[in-house]
């Protein structure tokens, strides 16, 4: 019975991992952007195109 009463206890709290932030300029951010946009544009345009069985 000992064994059980161990098994639940609270377990200690995690140190959070120290996080990489990375600094991209405004053009950069833009071109990705850009980027994004113009592959849900082809994804959309594709989508319709007869021959074409991933959207259903």
């Amino acid at each position: 019975m000992t064994e059980t009463a161990n098994q639940f206890k609270k377990a200690p709290k995690r140190k959070k991992e120290k996080t990489r932030s990375v600094s991209v300029s405004p053009e950069m951010r833009q071109a990705y952007a850009d980027l994004i946009k113009q592959k849900e544009e082809r994804e959309a345009y594709a989508q319709h195109l007869p021959g074409n069985d991933k959207g259903r």
